[in-house]
């Protein structure tokens, strides 16, 4: 073992001092003072080691020695008995700069703050065995990779540029890396904007050896200065199937509400990333008007005549219209909705009255395993997840004034039967939102399947006889059917290319819809994409190399009997099975 942990050059023989110490019968040594030379033992060879130039031999006790830093002072283990530990972890404490007088001394002296003082350039010199130590990586101090780090740092946490400018910032910098000086303002702006640069050069790259076309979605802010910014997001598959998104401009547009606002910004995206051709649909994150829209299928009817004649145009964002639909619904119930947060609010904003909440909750045997929590207004899942949590504990906060004479306007049984209901008619919706927000990212044919159930159960709540749920879920209904009749098309055209699907879905799901009118419905889908098909044979576009390596000697495998078991892969459709 000791042969294995100490190096080679410490594996020699004992020096005199060690000798005597093992040869001596009497325990307790004493190292007497150099001045004391009559009752000196036998003469001791010198010690030959460079790492005595730093420490002295100190006695702590019987036949046990410690080697002192002269510098920090620190003490390492040296012998015990005949037990010796050599020097190597003293050379690592000087070598390695774990001693923090070599440290501040490295600094003044302008030294790397990881290279070994120049009495110890002996051990950094000749190679051998590496010890496994906890010390830090040797990294050399680069100047221009700090300044790239503070760039990037900003960059990724959308900072102020007038950081690097504020005192505390710059003493925090300076006491981590005294050599380091400062950027100012300017410097920082111009290395942001090299970044951005640089960043855009590797997309443009991709974008221009990308084989398909580019998705836009296009998403207006607006300043308090009435000045409008439009956030232009692309959408694209590489030659590798890699799906990207990527922000592509910010645009500034002085006049937001204007019929022309978003075509104007596609087309001035098309031309920065030089794009022009390559354009295959535009998804638009609000309401607009019936100008806007038209001035957006001309553009897309110019950019790209080869595809439907403009036909890809999403007037409505799925997550954004079911947050629109969602936020109108809580606030047709808006009193009910405060009776809860209110009551939940009452429970969670003291331990004692928790606790009794959950001891009543106990004694009452109450089945739910959801916890409160008190919802954060602007994310309406959360809101319905408090609901969802707290009309499963109804039974609790009814007999919560009993225990608890401080608790009023509790929520009546008529309130919990609404809330119960407006669940009910949420969770498809928040459903589909989690699908939205998980970490694959969803293709359209997933969303189709979605749609067309909510469109589905809405239209058939709203002919419900219950007057609250009719009244609750007609506007819900309403509201969707405008996104639903926007999208359709497009949804229907993505899941006709799911091999699981084909027509069949299509067929099945729009008779649930539309009934005997659902043969239009569906001869509209099956002529657009039939015409989809021979564009797309027409257009010169070159296989991709795994494709066309497909194409040429593989074997096109059986399908899979199992592949139309649709409700396994949870999208419930055990009707369509």
């Amino acid at each position: 073992m000791n042969n294995e942990l100490v190096p080679m050059e410490d594996t020699q023989p004992l020096d005199s001092e060690m000798q005597l110490d093992i040869l001596e019968p009497q325990p307790n040594h004493i190292e007497l003072p150099p001045n004391n030379a009559e009752q000196q033992p036998t003469k001791r060879r010198k010690k030959k080691s460079i790492v005595w130039e730093h420490f002295t031999i100190e006695t702590v006790g019987a036949g046990c020695r410690r080697a002192c830093c002269k510098q920090c002072k620190q003490s390492f283990a040296y012998s015990t008995g005949s037990k010796v530990a050599g020097t190597s972890h003293l050379k690592r404490h000087i070598a390695k700069g774990t001693c923090p007088v070599v440290l501040r001394n490295q600094e003044k002296n302008q030294l790397s703050p990881y290279s070994a003082p120049s009495k110890m350039s002996t051990f950094s010199d000749t190679p051998k065995r590496r010890y496994r130590t906890a010390s830090v990586p040797l990294i050399s101090f680069d100047a221009d990779r700090c300044r790239h780090e503070i760039a990037r740092m900003i960059i990724m946490h959308d900072y102020p540029l007038h950081m690097v400018e504020h005192p505390g910032f710059v003493a925090f910098v300076q006491n981590l890396q005294p050599r380091f000086d400062m950027v100012s303002f300017n410097t920082v702006q111009g290395d942001c904007v090299a970044t951005y640069l640089r960043e855009k050069q590797s997309i443009q790259k991709v974008i221009e050896g990308m084989p398909g076309r580019v998705c836009l979605t296009l998403d207006l802010w607006s300043s308090s200065r009435t000045i409008g910014y439009m956030f232009v997001s692309g959408q694209f598959i590489d030659s590798d199937w890699k799906m990207h998104r990527k922000l592509l401009n910010v645009i500034m547009e002085p006049y937001p509400e204007s019929d022309t606002a978003f075509s104007h910004s596609v087309a001035a995206c098309l031309s920065d990333w030089s794009m022009d051709g390559k354009l295959f649909s535009v998804t638009i994150n609000q309401a607009l008007s019936d100008a806007s829209v038209d001035n957006l299928r001309a553009l897309l009817s110019v950019k790209n005549p080869l595809v439907l004649d403009g036909q890809l145009l999403v007037g409505n964002c799925l997550a954004r219209s079911l947050s629109s639909i969602v936020q109108d619904a809580l606030a047709s119930v808006g009193g009910i909705v405060k009776k809860v947060r209110d009551s939940v609010k009452y429970v969670k904003t003291s331990e004692s009255r928790e606790e009794k909440f959950i001891e009543l909750k106990q004694q009452l045997q109450v089945p739910s395993s959801k916890n409160l929590a008190i919802d954060d207004q602007t994310q309406w899942n959360t809101t319905y997840e408090m609901l969802l949590a707290a009309s499963e504990l109804k039974e609790v906060f009814s007999c919560l004034d009993t225990s608890d004479p401080d608790y009023k306007d509790a929520p009546s049984v008529e309130d919990w039967k609404q809330i119960e209901t407006l669940c009910t008619y949420l969770k498809p919706l928040f459903d589909t939102a989690n699908l939205l927000t998980t970490a694959a990212t969803p293709t359209t044919n997933t969303f189709f399947h979605e749609a067309w159930k909510i469109q589905l159960e809405l239209a058939r709540a709203a002919a419900s006889e219950d007057p609250f749920v009719s009244s609750l879920t007609k506007f819900m209904q309403e509201k969707f059917d405008k996104y639903w009749k926007s999208c359709c098309f497009i949804l229907a055209i993505a899941v006709v290319m799911d091999p699981r699907f084909k027509m069949k879905l299509v067929e099945f799901s729009f008779s649930k819809i539309y009934g005997e009118e659902a043969a239009s419905y569906v001869k509209v889908v099956d002529e657009g994409i039939h015409e989809l098909f021979l564009e797309y044979v027409a257009l010169p576009l070159p296989l991709t190399p795994a494709y066309a390596e497909e194409a040429n000697g593989a074997s096109i495998k059986p399908e899979d009997p199992q592949g139309m078991g649709i409700s396994s892969n949870g999208l419930g459709l055990t009707d369509f099975d």
